[in-house]
């Protein structure tokens, strides 16, 4: 089937398709309804008495991308990563952002990463947005005028970002009232400003509280970049948990990356999972950009894979989803904001079949549920027919290959998949390498 099968207007039956069913892995072979935009019927395959054959290919709900950096995406030719490091990426993106971020910059950049992933079939991104006074009243500022430009085609929610030490004083209300000023979430990454995730910092708690209260005081989310790098001491994650707990957090929390925990002694990791789950909050992994900077060294093959305990979280009554994060930007030089690729990656690193499980809801149903999106991330009757359709009949098929054959509707109806050219960037990029 091509989407020149799909009629231009009126309802319309799509045949013998596989959906997921419960668990996610056991594929349902189905006929859809299509009415008005949205799914009118599911019913068993070779119930329709027309209308095009999937011939048995799967289709799955338009994606959810819970942890992406649009802002700093597509850097890369001009702002290289020098060694491949966690700080020498953090080096040469503040360099950029002080140099190249006018609002024409980040404009161009951020709407390319949007193309892309619209393109591939995402229907919602969070994007992180670093917000460094006053640099940062710019940033949210394109950021508002994107999400009302993209408004029908990719539900956008931002959250902040910035080193902990940031909220101490007045800034820390500035960057609060910023964040709610554009219904926003609050997020920090849990080091301080020049330094690694090598340890908790001094006066940890004290801060941690008052990002707390700042986002108390205003009703807003958390959204944090925790314990991101091999360090054991860097153990942040039960200290923000303990605190949720202590202060009632009535707010949702997802923390991103937790690199360190899969490197803690046993004991460690079963009594934070425990207050994680108590605390209710959301793990969010970020497997190809925690591969690429994790445990690198020169001349020397990487001995660990750098992602969080994926499994035993899950296990452990913890939301986890996978998410793009970085993409052609000195943190992760690759990627094209498909979260197909990012399933397949996550699946082999993480090794999460065998069996495969309800782990397709991590970039579908799961981050929806994080970011508050009822009617994202699943099939059902009434909700939106947004879906991508898949000539792969089943998941080791669509584990396989690369997908990019795939049809996408919204709303029914397929839209244009054609990718934006990396040439559009050129006038921005001062390129530096083949």
């Amino acid at each position: 089937m091509t989407w020149c099968d799909i009629p231009a207007s009126g309802g319309y039956w799509l045949r013998d398709a596989r959906i997921p069913g419960t668990p996610a892995e056991r594929l349902e072979r189905v006929d859809l309804r299509v009415v008005g935009g949205r799914i009118a019927a599911i019913v068993p395959a070779g119930t329709a008495p027309d209308g095009p054959s999937l011939d048995g290919g799967m289709v799955l709900p338009c994606f959810v991308d819970g942890h992406a950096h649009l802002d700093k995406g597509h850097v890369w030719p001009r702002s290289p990563n020098p060694d491949g490091t966690f700080m020498g990426a953090i080096g040469a993106v503040m360099a950029d952002r002080e140099a190249r971020w006018s609002a024409e910059d980040m404009r161009a950049r951020f709407a390319f990463g949007l193309r892309c992933a619209h393109a591939h079939g995402t229907a919602a991104i969070r994007t992180h947005l670093d917000t460094y006074l006053p640099h940062a009243r710019l940033t949210w500022r394109i950021f508002a005028e994107l999400r009302e430009a993209w408004a029908g085609r990719i539900e956008l929610q931002a959250a902040s970002i910035c080193p902990l030490d940031r909220f101490a004083g007045d800034e820390g209300e500035a960057i609060a009232d910023l964040v709610a000023d554009h219904g926003g979430v609050l997020g920090f990454v849990t080091r301080l400003a020049g330094a690694g995730h090598a340890a908790i910092p001094p006066g940890f708690q004290d801060l941690l509280d008052r990002a707390f209260a700042l986002a108390e005081a205003r009703g807003l989310d958390l959204d944090l970049h925790v314990d991101e790098s091999g360090e054991t001491a860097a153990a942040t994650l039960p200290v923000i948990a303990r605190t949720a707990l202590r202060r009632g957090f009535r707010g949702r929390i997802q923390v991103g990356h937790v690199c360190s925990l899969s490197l803690q002694p046993d004991a460690v990791i079963a009594e934070t999972i425990r207050l994680v789950r108590e605390a209710g909050i959301a793990v969010v992994s970020l497997p190809m950009c925690n591969m690429y900077l994790q445990d690198r060294a020169p001349g020397r093959t990487p001995r660990w894979r750098g992602v969080t305990l994926l499994q035993e979280l899950a296990a452990g009554g913890v939301p986890v989803s996978v998410a793009s994060d970085n993409c052609r930007d000195p943190f992760y030089p690759y990627g094209d904001h498909d979260m197909v690729e990012v399933f397949q990656s996550a699946v082999r690193i993480a090794q999460l079949d065998h069996p495969l499980g309800d782990w397709p809801n991590a970039v579908t149903a799961t981050p929806a549920s994080i970011m508050g999106l009822p009617d994202r991330g699943a099939i059902r009757v009434g909700l939106p027919a947004d879906l991508v359709l898949f000539r792969a009949r089943f998941w080791h098929e669509l584990l396989a290959r690369r997908q990019s054959d795939r049809i996408v509707l919204r709303a029914g109806r397929p839209i244009d998949t054609t990718l934006p050219d990396y040439r559009e960037l050129d006038a921005l990029m001062a390129l530096t390498s083949g």
